[in-house]
């Protein structure tokens, strides 16, 4: 039996994470992900939505799951 693929956007948030841990517990071969969006010139490092912090953190989550990680 083939594993259906699916990609979570990961934030390393809760919400994002449970999403992750859930679908690999139903089955699927997940792959997380985080896109940078957007960033202000010269403030690449304090992006809202994509923080070193919260990017450590979902690939922290990704580890422990044992899925791969991508985040551009």
């Amino acid at each position: 039996m083939v594993k259906k693929k699916v990609v979570v956007a990961m934030s390393g948030g809760v919400d994002s994470s449970v999403a992750a841990a859930l679908l690999k517990q139903q089955g699927y071969e997940v792959t997380g992900m985080m896109l940078r969006l957007w960033s202000e010139p010269g403030k690449e490092d304090s992006n809202r939505c994509c923080t070193p912090d919260s990017m450590a953190q979902a690939r922290r989550v990704a580890g422990i799951l044992d899925i791969p990680f991508l985040c551009n």
